[in-house]
């Protein structure tokens, strides 16, 4: 496969067959592009990073990055929450292939500032810093590694973290996430009966073996919470007969009233992504109105 076909993955400025033959200071150009990306806390694969990448401060907010202690292990992790009284609902957030980057910190940011408790964990610690890759390949073959089973196992740390703060409503639990990581909402609501709703945006149905034996399908008929589904038509990557599928999964479990996949027809994957290409700034807008009516209507409000 090539790196142009992969889903949600645009052109690396990185991958330059003639990279050797360059001038000296070109190569240090190459370098300084490298070290600018990591700086700025964004995936290097994922480059270029875009001057729309949205950038949401922390003013009224508590936030930060934090290290939560796992059973298998300490793990990082960062999350935001507004200043002052009261407990706020609690969202996890579950990261792309990328694991833990700024464009993941500055979703928690913002759901901060829409009144929750987001939190997301490093779910490839134990791997590696994915993000900091230069090889898509790198990326993913890292990211394959990842089991269920230790992904469960980390969120479930995590969620335990934020219900002890003073500031979480533990007992009002969302999970939202992208790419690999709406994958994982699905999953892990079939898994945690800790979740009232779920929200996966683009997240791909079939297995990834051998870490990843089960796909999003095999659980349509355990699911514990509903899960919204948030879809684009344009999605190379998930064709739209694996939606389908799910969707007559949905029903034949008895689920479809429970949980809803809605497709956006041009959109392509990543389409929330900002600081990419990818972005589509209306879809996303109405896929997060979407997303919080939801919550809402799910107790996680």
């Amino acid at each position: 496969m090539k790196r142009e076909d992969l889903p949600g993955v645009f052109p690396n400025p990185l991958d330059d067959p003639h990279f050797n033959s360059l001038v000296p200071e070109a190569r240090l150009n190459r370098r300084k592009f490298i070290q600018g990306v990591i700086a700025a806390g964004f995936a290097v694969t994922a480059a270029p990073v875009l001057s729309q990448a949205i950038k949401t401060s922390t003013d009224g907010l508590e936030a930060g990055d934090i290290e939560v202690a796992g059973r298998f292990g300490s793990f990082p992790a960062y999350y935001a929450v507004p200043k002052g009284k009261g407990k706020r609902p609690v969202i996890l957030v579950i990261p792309e292939i990328w694991g833990l980057h700024e464009h993941i910190k500055d979703v928690c940011r913002r759901l901060a500032h829409k009144g929750y408790f987001a939190i997301a964990n490093e779910p490839y610690s134990r791997i590696g810093q994915l993000w900091k890759l230069t090889d898509i390949k790198e990326v993913l073959a890292g990211a394959n590694k990842l089991t269920d089973e230790q992904a469960f196992i980390d969120n479930d740390g995590t969620v335990e973290w934020a219900a002890k703060h003073k500031l979480a409503a533990g007992n009002k639990l969302g999970v939202t996430g992208f790419c690999r990581g709406g994958r994982m909402v699905w999953m892990y609501s079939a898994y945690s009966p800790r979740v009232k709703a779920g929200v996966a945006f683009y997240g791909p149905f079939l297995p990834t073996p051998p870490a990843m034996p089960l796909g999003v399908l095999d659980i349509a008929d355990q699911l514990k919470a509903p899960v919204l589904g948030l879809y684009g038509g344009a999605d190379q990557g998930i064709p739209l007969d694996t939606v389908e599928r799910m969707q007559a999964a949905l029903k034949a479990f008895g689920k479809e009233k429970q949980s809803i996949i809605h497709v956006y027809p041009d959109a392509p994957h990543g389409f929330n992504a900002d600081y990419r290409p990818s972005y589509r700034k209306e879809v996303a807008e109405d896929a997060w109105k979407r997303a919080f009516a939801w919550f809402k209507s799910h107790g996680v409000a």
